[in-house]
């Protein structure tokens, strides 16, 4: 019998990756899809993430939204009925009671009871536009804890998604608990908050990447508020412990921390995740084309460096390689040479863990061929460069014609460095390395 565990899907190493997501999880958080005085919704935020759910959605996407607000709305309705009530009260009574309707405080369950209807005609009619249908379903605690109603949740969405339906999730907050403490078991985290909710709905339908929304930017390196804080725009779960949390946000259940741990533990399941800000415009659009916005949440380490970090010192470096005269330039890709042959070994074992991902996600074979490593191959790397690092000596800075074009006035035609050494064709390591260099006056 094969194990679980080897069948888990690999969550996607880079953003670029993302494109290729064909089941995507959208959570909505109360802070993005609620109005500042929390009574109500942000109508024209709320339709622009709609319309762009839509557009994923008739495309061949299958979408599934996670979504906050039905407390807000009920409690709009019931904010307005209360103010009708209380000046009945006022009309017919003689003692004042605006110090009692201000305080007055509406119950959650039963805003939510009053706003799910609410909440979902809008979405119908929202998504409608766009010639796409949408289905409610309601769940709490115990549907994903238990088996049997965990595989009809399942089964249920599978179908919705095959009709080509986009399903609107949420808890049933009429009937659920008050939040309360409540710690994760081994290896299944605690439904808390929508964020934890949907982590699990997306590892229970086998979603491929999943965008949690919220009011902030992403994961910082410490609230945003205080000097100095940076975002983090790509996380690996060993950052946890270098990380400050701030407070949650002013509507929401759950803060950064209960993001991030929700990211982390769907991340360890095989999902792809991007903590975003919901106010920024066409942020679902642009994280699924692989765009850098937010936080995303990748196992791969690369050392702890990002592409842009990669790409930034590197020009750095070419800076520092420009103003190098060719003695030192030799000694520099020779020494590049030795490293080919010295470190052999590592680099055979990192590309046999290249190979092996390679086929794993089946990649084709012609690329799954280049990208293999021989010890001849690194031999003829090593040669070819140590050629390069012999033409260094004399290519830059190399005279190649005087002028005179008065009495005190020379031009002279130099050689110079455009700031790229060495390029490998198609990503194949057993091409040979090739330099150009142009003539500037």
């Amino acid at each position: 019998m094969k194990n679980r565990q080897d069948e888990q899907p690999k969550a996607f190493h880079q953003r670029s990756d993302l494109k290729r997501a064909k089941r995507v999880v959208i959570k909505l958080g109360s802070a993005v899809i609620t109005r500042e005085d929390e009574c109500g919704l942000a109508l024209g935020r709320l339709a622009s993430i709609v319309e762009q759910v839509a557009e994923l959605q008739n495309e061949g996407r299958e979408c599934i939204m996670v979504t906050s607000g039905a407390v807000a709305f009920g409690k709009q309705k019931l904010v307005q009925e209360l103010i009708m009530s209380m000046s009945m009260r006022d009309t017919l009574s003689s003692r004042d009671s605006s110090n009692k309707s201000s305080k007055t405080i509406i119950e959650p369950r039963a805003a939510a009871a009053i706003g799910q209807t609410g909440l979902m005609s809008l979405y119908e009619a929202m998504f409608a536009q766009y010639s796409v249908k949408v289905a409610q379903v309601l769940v709490t605690k115990p549907d994903f804890y238990n088996e049997e109603t965990r595989n009809n949740l399942r089964s249920t969405i599978q179908e919705l998604i095959s009709l080509n339906i986009v399903p609107i999730i949420n808890t049933n907050d009429a009937v659920s608990p008050p939040p309360q403490v409540d710690e994760d078991l081994t290896g299944i985290i605690s439904i808390k908050d929508n964020d934890s909710l949907a982590a699990r709905l997306a590892v229970v339908i086998e979603s491929e990447l999943l965008i949690l929304m919220s009011d902030v930017d992403g994961i910082y390196t410490c609230p945003p508020s205080q000097e100095g804080a940076k975002l983090i725009s790509v996380y690996t779960p060993g950052k946890t412990a270098s990380i400050q949390y701030g407070q949650k946000s002013r509507v929401g259940l759950g803060g950064m921390d209960s993001k991030a741990r929700a990211a982390c533990w769907a991340l360890d399941k095989g999902i792809s995740v991007v903590i975003c800000n919901g106010t920024a415009d066409f942020a679902v659009r642009n994280i699924v084309q692989g765009k850098r916005l937010g936080t995303f949440f990748t196992e791969w380490s690369n050392n702890g460096l990002t592409p842009e970090a990669m790409a930034q010192k590197a020009r750095q470096g070419g800076r520092i390689l420009f103003m190098l005269n060719g003695e030192e330039r030799s000694d520099i890709v020779r020494s590049l040479a030795d490293n080919l042959i010295s470190r052999a070994d590592f680099i055979l074992e990192a590309n046999r863990a290249d190979l092996s991902l390679a086929k794993r996600t089946k990649l084709a074979g012609p690329l799954s061929s280049r990208l293999a490593l021989t010890p001849a191959k690194l031999k003829s790397l090593s040669d070819g460069i140590k050629q390069i690092s012999e033409t260094c000596k004399s290519i830059v800075y190399r005279p190649l014609r005087h002028t005179r074009l008065a009495s005190g006035l020379d031009l002279t035609q130099i050689t110079v460095p455009i700031g790229v050494l060495m390029v490998i064709f198609e990503s194949r390591p057993d091409c040979l390395p090739q330099v150009r260099y142009r003539h500037y006056l």
